[in-house]
Formats: structure tokens, sequence, C-alpha cells
């Protein structure tokens, strides 16, 4: 026989779901000032202003900061205000260091796992990569695509969130990889390299060429 659910979690059920809370969507366009640089990193964040522009209260605007502040992009400075976190050298050593563990682990688990399905999922966006390689802006997009996908596939939600957070830090830097000349290729090329081993099933090779990714990679972030 079914059991009766308490009034209070009856009542809960019925509730209407809520539409994306005001501050999520002002918490996304502050993310995308942020990455797009029109809010430079150690900038200090004119509340007032912003509101104004978005045209909206300071209320919903304080709550995509303090999200904002959890995810690393905005530091929180007493009786000072908000301000778009800079990242040192040793914050980006810190955050490639992570990416590399734990996206080299996700590399060795996909080489060895993964289904013909996700194999040519993975390599459609290398594809893309390809397609890219003359357009930074396409090419940074594909890329993020890729890695977040290999992770998926990896099947360890955990370290997608972690990840997820991480690679928002790590475009703070000025610095960043790809900007340097030449390093777009050197990523595609190790790009290549990494979707052989993965279509070859060679998980070991997946976790070196992913680890030595990010190795260079940190190489040419750093100023």
């Amino acid at each position: 026989m079914a059991t009766a659910l308490p009034q209070a979690a009856a009542s809960s059920l019925q509730k209407p779901l809520t539409p994306r809370a005001l501050y999520q969507d002002v918490a996304e366009r502050l993310r995308q000032q942020i990455f797009n640089r029109e809010l430079e990193p150690g900038s200090w964040i004119d509340e007032q202003k912003l509101a104004q522009d978005y045209g909206i209260s300071r209320t919903p605007l304080r709550e995509a900061l303090k999200v904002l502040a959890v995810e690393g992009l905005v530091t929180m400075k007493v009786r000072r205000g908000a301000y778009v976190t800079e990242v040192s050298a040793d914050d980006v050593a810190q955050v490639y260091h992570l990416l590399g563990l734990m996206e080299s682990d996700a590399a060795g688990v996909v080489a060895r796992q993964a289904t013909d399905e996700q194999r040519a999922e993975l390599r459609a966006l290398h594809d893309r990569l390809e397609k890219h390689a003359r357009q930074r802006d396409a090419f940074f997009a594909t890329n993020e695509q890729f890695h977040m996908k290999l992770l998926e596939f990896s099947g360890n939600r955990w370290t997608q969130q972690i990840v997820n957070d991480l690679r928002k830090v790590m475009k703070l830097n000025r610095h960043h990889s790809l900007f340097k000349q030449g390093r777009l290729a050197e990523s595609l090329a190790e790009h290549r390299a990494l979707m052989q081993a993965i279509e070859s099933r060679d998980g070991e090779a997946a976790m070196r060429l992913m680890r030595a990714h990010f190795d260079n990679g940190l190489e040419a972030a750093q100023p």
C-alpha cells in the first residue's frame, strides 16, 4: 500500500518550477565581461555603474558577485568592494598542475573505455580544431569543448566540476598559453597525437601526452 507523503513534502511538489534566477543571468554576463577583458584582472568592480548599465538593482548584482567569488573570478575585499581576481605566476602554475593531473587521468580512462560513438564524437571535435587552426577565438572555444567532452566521457562528474572551475580561473591569466606565437600550431599537433592514442586505445600514451600538453601550455603561459 502506498504511503502518503507528509503535508510539507506534498505541498513542495505542487509548487511551480521557477525560471532561472536573475542573479544567475547577471553572473553569466559578468563572467563573459571578465573573460573578454572588458573587466580587467585586478580592476575594481563599480557596482553602482554596473547596476545602472544592466538596468537592475544592486541586490541581484551582489548575489552574482558572490557566485563569481566562489568560482575564484572575483575577490571580495572588506570595506573595499569586489575586484576581478588577479592571478599570480604561482596561481597559474598550480592550476596547470592540477589540470594536468586530472585531465591526463581522464584521457587514460577514455582511451581504454570509450565507446566507438564517443571516439567518433571526439574525432569530430578534433576535426573542427583542424579547421579553426587560423581562427584563434574559434580554436579556443572548440579546444575547450574537446577537453570538457573528454572529461564527460571519463565518467567522473566530480572531476568535471573541479576542472570547469579551474578553467575559469585559467582564463584570467594575461599570458594565456595560446596567445604565444606558434603555440596554437603546437597545441594542435599535441591534440593530433592525443587523438591517435585515444583511437588506438592506448591509455598510457594518452595519459603521457595529455600531461605533456599541459606542461607545454604552462611554459607558454608564463610571461
